[in-house]
């Protein structure tokens, strides 16, 4: 192949390294949620609503929202590093535009800008209720490319 890299093949390998990651993060597992959309620098994670994550008057916590929204935004930098890297978190800023009021979650990250240590990220939380859809979170967070133990 004379040193040619299939596009679609990386592409691949990427959303895989994703999902096996993803698999190891017993968080996620805990809180219930899961990978809805993985591609090249955007990834989106579900959560249902379930009343053991909420605060005192019945929201999704914030440390729960911001939770998947960290883990979307580490994803979608980490779609995009090469394989052998793994990725961490190094500062994110979290704005609550509304309570998270919904039957389910949309934790949507993606990749603004990709550097050779560090990719920066929007993130956002979308709260689901009956047909309507309220962005309860707006941030951006700095994920930094690592080697893994």
């Amino acid at each position: 192949m004379n040193g040619h890299i299939d596009p679609a093949a990386a592409a691949q390998a990427a959303r895989q390294r994703v999902y096996d990651s993803f698999g190891k993060q017993t968080v996620m597992a805990a809180f219930g949620a899961r990978l809805c959309r993985v591609e090249p620098g955007q990834v989106d994670i579900e959560l249902p609503f379930r009343p053991d994550l909420c605060q005192q008057n019945g929201y999704l916590h914030a440390g729960i929202g911001t939770t998947i929204a960290d883990s979307a935004g580490g994803y979608a930098a980490l779609s995009l590093f090469e394989p052998g890297e793994d990725v961490l978190t190094s500062e994110f800023k979290m704005n609550f535009l509304a309570p998270a009021d919904g039957e389910r979650f949309l934790a949507t990250g993606r990749v603004l800008k990709a550097g050779r240590r560090l990719a920066v990220c929007q993130v956002e939380v979308i709260a689901y209720r009956g047909g309507q859809a309220t962005q309860c979170v707006a941030g951006l967070m700095t994920a930094v490319r690592v080697t893994p133990r």
